[in-house]
């Protein structure tokens, strides 16, 4: 099984330190439809892995995060695609849930899902805890340059050591592919 993990504020779609509260603030990055499209056009299973710490502050609830989700399927569907599993983490990070990333709950609960180990598959992230988790799983790690991308990579910190670096979900799609 070709298996791929997103994490998706900053991959799938545009980020804000501001958090995305609402369906109306979820707005896909260029590019990253087409790439899950491409996806599943060739075969892959396409899972998301996505910490949601703005759950447990209250700046939204668990329906409106389903509700974002669904806007999420909906314009998938229109590429004529799908994503196959969603998982997502409400925490914060002092609540120290082995679910939260850079914890392998939600990685562990996709392998679970499908009955796969992880290692070798690819992860697409834009944080230094999706390269950490990636890494943590045996995972190959790629890091985008939307999001919080190039934050990540100004802190030059050594995880990153022989991380490929690519512009956008798209780009890395189209290398594995």
């Amino acid at each position: 099984m070709k298996l791929i993990v997103l994490d998706r504020d900053g991959v799938v779609n545009e980020d804000s330190d501001a958090y995305i509260k609402h369906p109306d603030e979820w707005h896909p990055v260029p590019g990253s439809l087409e790439a899950i499209a491409k996806l599943k056009q060739a075969g892959w299973t396409v899972a998301v892995a996505t910490n949601q710490s703005g759950v447990r502050r209250g700046y939204y609830s668990r329906e409106t995060l389903h509700a974002m989700h669904m806007k999420f399927v909906a314009l998938l569907a229109e590429q004529g695609a799908e994503v196959d599993w969603i998982s997502y983490s409400p925490y914060v990070a002092e609540d120290d849930s082995p679910c939260r990333k850079p914890g392998t709950g939600m990685l562990q609960a996709i392998e679970n899902r499908f009955g796969v180990s992880l290692a070798g598959q690819p992860m697409v992230g834009d944080t230094l805890a999706d390269i950490a988790v990636a890494k943590a799983k045996g995972m190959t790690p790629y890091l985008v340059k939307t999001g919080k991308g190039p934050r990540t990579l100004a802190t030059q910190d050594p995880l990153l050591s022989g991380v490929p670096v690519y512009d956008n979900l798209l780009t890395v799609v189209e290398v594995l592919l």
